[in-house]
């Protein structure tokens, strides 16, 4: 497999894990797994509430996790317990104190972090398979190392998540990063594809693309704000009363549902544009097509109380968006570049 194929794998993996957050917000199975990297202490984790309440005799292992008075206790040594708990022998969890166990929550969140780690080894692939570039283009495996560390980063902030109790502002920065990787992966494929016909794109093109993806970006960080409104309204009906999650107060997602319309004419003279000077960048036709079902799938959450999967999709087609109009844009500046060399 060469180098080309290989970023495209992992482009795949990232997306993979954000549709896998994306799940993991939409189920509130955010706390499923309390710790971190490992989950209830284990690195495969319990399916019954029986693995983590106290048992006499029984062989405890450093670092293992019980729920006990409602409190999250871990094991300081390995020792087999007496017939009545004894503190001498347990830490009291102190990063949060969420202590509750859900096994559907619990092997969802568990499931997205294997995905994160099939990324991280995705990109670890990457890293080294660039080594090969390094006489003929040194850009390619500094960017590809860059991705590596950047993929630990976001493990990093996932624990950090984690321990904040799945505080909103931190949601927000772990997605953020996601999006920087993809853009980062994206650039490896496009440097790494075959050489294709250079051809004149017209300035009116370059700048309904610029603006849309600009659009796009600051479309997706109000999107963020409604999302952290609704986390809260989540938190606070226990997930109940969904028609109400959008009402009073939300003033972000009226202007995020008023800066659509800006969105989409954008996109609309964009496509009108590509249509009228038979430009080659086919993946215009991608880009309405997504917003068409962004559209819909806010209409069904704001007006239709949320219908399950509706949030896992309208934030993954939003992260597609991204990563297609970043990517044209880089097609664009290609064309460009090779037309003034040509001249």
């Amino acid at each position: 497999m060469n180098f080309h194929n290989i970023a495209k794998t992992a482009l795949i993996l990232t997306y993979l894990v954000i549709i896998a957050g994306a799940v993991v917000r939409m189920t509130g199975s955010g706390m499923g797994c309390p710790d971190w990297p490992k989950c209830f202490g284990y690195y495969i984790p319990p399916t019954e509430q029986s693995q983590l309440e106290f048992h006499p005799n029984h062989e405890y292992k450093k670092g293992q996790i019980i729920v006990y008075d409602e409190t999250l206790q871990v094991v300081k040594e390995n020792f087999t317990s007496s017939d009545s708990f004894s503190m001498r022998n347990w830490q009291l969890y102190t990063k949060h104190d969420y202590a509750v166990f859900n096994p559907a929550h619990t092997w969802v969140e568990y499931i997205n972090r294997l995905f994160g780690a099939l990324a991280g080894l995705g990109t670890l692939v990457l890293a080294i398979a660039s080594l090969w570039y390094w006489k003929k283009n040194k850009i390619i495996p500094l960017l590809s190392w860059v991705v590596l560390f950047s993929m630990g980063f976001q493990g990093w902030l996932g624990k950090t998540v984690v321990d904040s109790h799945l505080a909103p502002y931190k949601i927000t920065v772990h997605m953020l990063m996601a999006l920087v990787i993809v853009a980062l992966i994206l650039y490896l494929i496009f440097k790494t594809r075959e050489q294709q016909t250079a051809v004149k794109v017209s300035g009116i093109f370059k700048t309904l693309l610029l603006a849309s993806f600009v659009l796009s970006i600051v479309q997706i960080g109000i999107g963020t704000q409604v999302r952290q409104f609704v986390d809260e309204q989540v938190k606070l009906s226990g997930g109940q009363n969904k028609e109400l999650w959008l009402n009073e107060g939300a003033i972000s997602f009226y202007i995020h549902r008023s800066f659509s319309f800006l969105v989409v004419a954008t996109n609309l003279a964009l496509f009108y544009v590509y249509k009228k000077q038979k430009l080659p960048f086919r993946k215009v036709n991608w880009i309405l097509m997504l917003i068409a079902i962004e559209i819909i799938s806010g209409i069904l959450m704001a007006y239709f109380s949320f219908p399950f999967g509706m949030q896992t999709l309208h934030l993954v087609v939003a992260s597609l968006l991204f990563g297609i109009n970043f990517y044209i844009i880089l097609e664009v500046l290609k064309h460009d570049k090779t037309q003034k060399q040509l001249q």
